[in-house]
C-alpha cells in the first residue's frame, strides 16, 4: 500500500491553472465503515467549476481536492465493512466540497453506505459520469416534481450532462418531452433520447414553441438548468399548477405575477445538500438512486453521453473545456488503466 498518491490540489480559487498535480498524504486507514477506492476515471460536473473559482463550502487543513464523481476497484475495506471487498468496481458521489477529497486522486475514502457496485455490462466512464447527474434528474423529477405519464415536460439544456440523463428519465415515465438545445446538431441526440420536440433556443422562441406543441395547454413540469433569466421565461410557458423545478435557484416571479396566478410549484433542487449537511438518511437515499440507475445502464434503458476524454494529467485542459460551457453529455478524465 503506498503511503502518498496522485493528485489535482486547488492551490486557491481561480480559473483552471489553479489545480495543480502533486503527491498528498494517502489517508488511510480511516474510519472503520470506510472503503479505500483505486479510482479509474472521474468526472466533471459545472460544481466543480463553481467550487474551482470561489473556494469549497467546508474548510478543513488539509489540501483541497475536488471532483464529486468517480469510478474504480475497492482496494481496501475498513474492520466494519462487510457488504463490499476488495477487487469489486464501485461508483458513487462523495466528496470534493472541502473536507473529505474529492475524486482528482488516485484513490479515494468512501463510506461503504455511498458506494455502489457497478455491472459487467457498464463501463468505467458510464459509471463515473453517472452519479450527480442522475441524482439531480431523479430528485427533481421523481421525487420533486412527481412527474406522470403523458405529462407534458420541458428540460432545459436537453444535451448538457444533466439535461440528457433528465430527458432520459421522463421518458422514462412515460412523460411528453420537450428539450432545449443551444446547436441544431444537437436535435438529434436528444431525439434519440426519447425528445419529442426538440428547440434550438437561439432560432426559436421557446415559449411560444411550447405552448404550440402543447396546443394551449402549457408545461406540467419544467426543469431549469441556466438561471435567473431562462427561470423567469419559463413561468409563461408553464400550465396552470404547474411545477417549476431550478437547481440554480429561485429568482423572483416575472413583471405579471404569473407564477403567483397561475399557482405554480417551485423547487429548488440542490443535490449536495446532504453531503454539505451531513444528511444520512438523504444520502443513504441518494445512493439507492445511483444503484438504480446502474442497473438502467446495464439493461440499455439509460445512456451516458459522453463528449470528451482527458488524462489525469490534462486536468486543466479538462476544466477548460468544462468553462465554455458546451458540452454535449459528460466530460471524464482517466486517472488509471
Amino acid at each position: 500500500m503506498p503511503n502518498k498518491m496522485k493528485a489535482a490540489v486547488l492551490s486557491a480559487p481561480g480559473g483552471p491553472e489553479k489545480l495543480d498535480l502533486t503527491h498528498v498524504d494517502l489517508p488511510w486507514p480511516a474510519s472503520p465503515g470506510d472503503v479505500l477506492v483505486r479510482l479509474k476515471t472521474a468526472a466533471l460536473n459545472p460544481a466543480d467549476a463553481y467550487f474551482r473559482s470561489f473556494g469549497p463550502y467546508i474548510s478543513s487543513a488539509g489540501p483541497c481536492i475536488l471532483g464529486h464523481d468517480g469510478a474504480g476497484v475497492v482496494e481496501a475495506v475498513g474492520d466494519e465493512v462487510t457488504g463490499i471487498g476488495p477487487g469489486q468496481r464501485v461508483c458513487f458521489c462523495n466528496g470534493g466540497i472541502g473536507g473529505a477529497y474529492g475524486t482528482y486522486a488516485e484513490f479515494a475514502v468512501v463510506p461503504e453506505s455511498q458506494l455502489a457496485l457497478v455491472p459487467d455490462a457498464v463501463d468505467d466512464a458510464s459509471a463515473a459520469a453517472l452519479p450527480l447527474v442522475l441524482i439531480t434528474g431523479w430528485e427533481s423529477l421523481y421525487d420533486r416534481a412527481r412527474l406522470e405519464a403523458d405529462e407534458f415536460v420541458l428540460v432545459h439544456a436537453g444535451a448538457g450532462g444533466t439535461g440528457h440523463v433528465a430527458v432520459q428519465l421522463a421518458a422514462l415515465r412515460g412523460a411528453r418531452v420537450a428539450a432545449t438545445v443551444s446547436t441544431e446538431d444537437k436535435v438529434g441526440l436528444v431525439t434519440k433520447l426519447g425528445v419529442e420536440r426538440a428547440i434550438p433556443y437561439r432560432s426559436e422562441d421557446f415559449v411560444e414553441a411550447a405552448q404550440e406543441w402543447t396546443t394551449g395547454h402549457g408545461i406540467d413540469v419544467a426543469l431549469d438548468n441556466l438561471g435567473p433569466e431562462v427561470f423567469r421565461k419559463t413561468i409563461p410557458a408553464m400550465s396552470p399548477y404547474g411545477r417549476l423545478v431550478t437547481l440554480m435557484g429561485t429568482p423572483g416571479d416575472d413583471e405579471n405575477e404569473t407564477a403567483y396566478v397561475n399557482n405554480l410549484t417551485i423547487h429548488n433542487v440542490m443535490m449536495l445538500t446532504p453531503m454539505i449537511l451531513g444528511l444520512q438518511d438523504r444520502l443513504d437515499s441518494q445512493a439507492e438512486i445511483v444503484r438504480q440507475g446502474l442497473q438502467l445502464l446495464a439493461e440499455r434503458s439509460l445512456r451516458i453521453e459522453i463528449d470528451s476524454r482527458f488524462e489525469f494529467d490534462d486536468i486543466v485542459a479538462a476544466h477548460q473545456r468544462l468553462d465554455l460551457g458546451k458540452a454535449t453529455g459528460k466530460i471524464v478524465i482517466a486517472i488509471a488503466d
